[in-house]
């Protein structure tokens, strides 16, 4: 199925949950800690962090060490948790910008490598399983503000899905920093996706060789194999949330055809 299909399939189910909306504010505490949670483990299980998510979980939230386990494995659980705070933080009223971008890759990375945290890198990267070698460090800031100042346009004109899929491919296609490019491009996947409504996505580590493979497809030009994953799990992401919420019409707590009703990006 083409990524415009399951768009909109995912349009549909997003109108059920906005049905559902605002939820109660425990209910809401839950699921940003579900999401923060979720995000962590799965955006960095993609990048070979091997903190299952249950370890995941008891680092980010009892600040325990996982026996046998590597430090960096916990700093990037650490890290990539107060990333998505601040993400969560700055949705609604920060427009993404180079210094929101720098402060992401900073807060997540501060504790791994503090002299290149935050700091477009100054050096040549290259990345495994590729032929496709992003631009070389001098060109780095003047692409960086180049992107950040399409983003209004990216997201005028598409849909909010479609931007976050296609902001997510160019920004890791520069791949401004020398580490953490990938983790930094879904939270800023996610910043869009928050903004307009949509639930958090999280990408799987079952689907990593797939994420993989679209990703390095949009090295050389072709965004539709991301887009259409995105979609995926966007659409996977909005059928969870009414998993876990559609009993509130049952009970009654919300009422469905409620008039003004304030939207929440949750």
């Amino acid at each position: 199925m083409d990524y415009e299909s399951i768009i909109k399939e995912t349009d549909s189910l997003l109108k059920e949950i906005n049905s559902l909306r605002p939820l109660e504010k425990v209910e809401l505490a839950q699921l940003r800690e579900y999401y923060r949670i979720g995000l962590t483990y799965s955006s960095n299980a993609i990048e070979g962090n091997s903190l299952t998510e249950t370890e995941t979980k008891v680092v980010i939230e009892d600040g325990l060490t996982v026996n046998g386990k590597p430090l960096r494995d916990h700093l990037e659980a650490v890290g990539h948790a107060e990333a998505f705070s601040l993400l969560y933080a700055s949705t609604s009223s920060t427009k993404i910008s180079e210094d929101i971008i720098k402060k992401l890759h900073r807060v997540f990375y501060h504790g791994i490598d503090e002299k290149n945290a935050g700091v477009y890198r100054n050096v040549r990267v290259v990345i495994t399983g590729t032929d496709y070698l992003p631009p070389s460090p001098e060109k780095v800031p003047d692409l960086m503000k180049k992107l950040v100042s399409r983003i209004p346009e990216i997201e005028k004109k598409n849909h909010p899905v479609v931007a976050a899929a296609d902001l997510h491919t160019e920004f890791v296609n520069i791949h401004p920093f020398v580490d953490g490019n990938g983790r930094v491009s879904r939270l800023l996947m996610n910043m869009v996706l928050i903004k307009y409504g949509y639930p958090v996505v999280i990408i799987p580590p079952t689907r990593r060789r797939e994420y993989i493979s679209a990703v390095m497809s949009s090295n050389f030009g072709n965004f539709n194999e991301i887009r259409t994953l995105v979609a995926e799990m966007s659409r996977e992401s909005c059928r969870d949330y009414l998993r876990m919420f559609s009993e509130k019409q049952t009970r009654g707590v919300i009422n469905p055809g409620s008039k003004g009703m304030k939207i929440t990006p949750y």
